[in-house]
């Protein structure tokens, strides 16, 4: 079966016909890599285009390997010089931040926030809260002080109050009495016998 339907397709009348047709068309390998030129420019513009950036591209590789090169040689007088990887970032941290406080955009927001805080100040409500504030601390000072002053009358009354007396003459008499038993016992410790000695003997004769 299969080496009739060859023998069919080998004697077909319509052979060739593909193969002739593919053969006619003319294949250009430059034109199928080159994309489509963009519109608006004509095939010199978009060849001189490639080549401006072949040569850019070329520039760029240069320019890598020479900083790189400078990196090495920074890095080893770094090195000769004693400075650690932490001093290199305290610097560019440094100058980083040096650069901010210079740039427009750190000088713009300063003068922005200095205004904001002319007016914040200067307006009405911010007067008015202000005074509001002052207001009530020199009331609580006052309240205060009145309350001291009460406080201190009250004492002062409690002290010369007949009951505040009498409890301070209780006071002074249970005072003297203990300090008079003290006495009296000072006085029995300290009699005339010393210590160890022997009471006179009578030697009267009956």
């Amino acid at each position: 079966m299969e080496s009739a339907s060859q023998d069919i397709n080998l004697n077909s009348p319509n052979k060739g016909l593909l193969s002739d047709a593919m053969t006619d068309v003319p294949v250009d390998s430059a034109a199928a890599a080159r994309t489509a030129a963009p519109e608006g420019l004509t095939l010199a513009e978009e060849e001189e285009l490639r080549s401006e950036l072949a040569k850019v591209e070329e520039e760029i590789g240069t320019l890598r390997q020479v900083l790189a090169a400078k990196e090495r040689h920074c890095g080893e007088l770094k090195r000769k010089l004693g400075l650690t990887p932490l001093d290199g970032l305290k610097q560019n941290l440094s100058k980083s931040w040096h650069d901010v406080q210079v740039s427009n955009a750190y000088l713009s927001a300063s003068s922005t926030l200095e205004d904001w805080n002319e007016k914040l100040t200067q307006s009405e409500a911010y007067k008015k809260t202000q005074e509001t504030l002052s207001q009530a601390g020199q009331k609580t000072s006052a309240a205060l002080s009145n309350v001291g002053s009460v406080i201190s009358r009250k004492l002062g009354d409690m002290r010369n109050s007949a009951t505040f007396k009498s409890f301070e003459d209780r006071v002074g008499t249970i005072k003297s009495r203990v300090v008079g038993s003290r006495e009296n016992s000072s006085d029995c410790l300290h009699s005339p016998l010393g210590a160890g000695e022997k009471p006179p003997q009578d030697n009267t004769p009956f």
